[in-house]
């Protein structure tokens, strides 16, 4: 699937002043289908990255309580996820993270619900407090 869902000026890894590193991004609605439900999976695709999240996928609409078990589609078009920042285990320089993130091969973004995928994308951009 070659579909980017993400619309890229708002996709962007964020750098917390207290070392989380949070997933910024929004949607594109012309891609889901008309489903009214989702999911969200976050692919951790560099070692060093995951080493420090902890993590190498982190799935957002599995356990938040927004409507069950899946995100819901906004009316209004506004479909911006802000993940909950996660801690960094392992201590990484700023230039470090923005170049591993702005590589583009580091994290991938795949929205699906229980049938289907939507689409996949790569974030690559990053910002941080500091």
């Amino acid at each position: 699937m070659d579909q980017d869902i993400l619309v890229n000026k708002y996709a962007e890894a964020y750098l917390t002043k207290n070392n989380e590193l949070q997933f910024r991004f929004k949607i594109n609605e012309d891609y889901l289908n008309g489903e009214d439900m989702f999911k969200v999976k976050v692919n951790i695709h560099n070692k060093k990255l995951a080493e420090a999240l902890g993590t190498e996928e982190i799935i957002y609409g599995e356990e938040e309580v927004l409507n069950g078990e899946y995100i819901e589609v906004k009316e209004d078009g506004g479909n911006y996820i802000h993940m909950d920042p996660l801690p960094l285990k392992i201590d990484l320089h700023i230039a470090e993270l923005e170049k591993i993130i702005a590589g583009g091969q580091a994290v991938s973004i795949e929205v699906y619900n229980g049938k289907e995928v939507f689409g996949t994308g790569n974030l690559t951009n990053f910002s941080s407090e500091f």
